[in-house]
């Protein structure tokens, strides 16, 4: 018996969501689809979907419609005209972020800019956007999980997030302490004062101040209150003690200021250049 053939193609119209599993046409549909072989993805977005069989392949999604196989926030200039791809290696599905904002995807995690990652789960969902206003969803879902161990026209250019100002030394100091996140680790945490005051000692910033554990601690809370301030604009919401319920805080007050400067595209990967060298 010969293997149906499955070329790559556009979802038909009556694909409204990826979430309960492989899509099934109804009874009366015209264009259905042949049983999908293993390691096959399924892309939808707010209105075009693609599915496509494992080989050397590449999925554009962004705000360009004209030159995506995938548009997503087409009047949403926060959105790269190319903000992503799903790119297939012949045996496996990885995505990559070409934009400016993160990828926000199940467990907390980030795919920041320039990022890349292996797509593992049977359905993915990923967020774009700010999410204190319009965010965007690409669901994905591939058959057999891993395979191997303001509006704008399509033309405009890309509008820069709302990112914060940050002195050098500031920049430095949470680029440490927010280097689990910059390096795509899966539910990061801020690393320790430790951590950090080690850090900077190593950097070009080592003898402007005596770098200790509470030197660290007073940059970064210096940071959060300017963020928070009524005065300040765009304000940051979750950096004060009273604006986060429940003790211990932990690392709360931390976590919410590195994930405010990430989804802003203040802080991005290439900030640890700094850092590392």
């Amino acid at each position: 018996m010969s293997t149906p053939v499955f070329p790559p193609q556009i979802l038909p119209p009556w694909v409204r969501s990826l979430a309960a599993g492989v899509p099934e046409a109804p009874d009366d549909a015209t264009e259905p689809l042949p049983p999908a072989p293993l390691g096959t993805v399924y892309a939808l977005g707010e209105d075009v979907g693609w599915v496509v069989p494992p080989r050397p392949f590449e999925l554009l999604f962004g705000r360009d419609e004209a030159n995506v196989n995938i548009p997503m926030g087409v009047k949403d200039k926060r959105i790269s005209r190319i903000h992503g791809r799903l790119i297939c290696h012949g045996a496996e599905w990885t995505m990559r972020n070409e934009g400016r904002l993160p990828m926000l995807l199940p467990g907390d995690t980030m795919l920041l800019a320039g990022q890349e990652r292996l797509i593992e789960h049977s359905y993915t969902p990923v967020y774009i956007g700010d999410i204190s206003e319009a965010v965007h969803c690409l669901e994905i879902r591939l058959i057999g999980g891993k395979r191997t161990p303001d509006d704008g026209a399509a033309d405009d250019e890309t509008a820069v997030p709302g990112r914060h100002e940050l002195s050098p030394v500031e920049r430095l100091v949470l680029t440490s302490l927010a280097q689990r996140y910059l390096r795509g680790l899966p539910r990061p945490q801020p690393v320790s004062w430790r951590q950090v005051a080690d850090d900077m000692r190593r950097t070009a910033f080592a003898h402007d101040r005596s770098w200790s554990e509470g030197t660290a601690a007073r940059v970064v809370a210096a940071v959060r209150e300017r963020l928070s301030s009524p005065e300040y604009r765009p304000r940051v919401a979750g950096l004060l003690r009273d604006e986060v319920l429940g003790e211990p805080l932990g690392n709360a007050l931390n976590d919410n200021l590195i994930r405010a400067l990430l989804q802003s595209a203040t802080l991005d990967p290439g900030d640890l250049a700094a850092l590392d060298g």
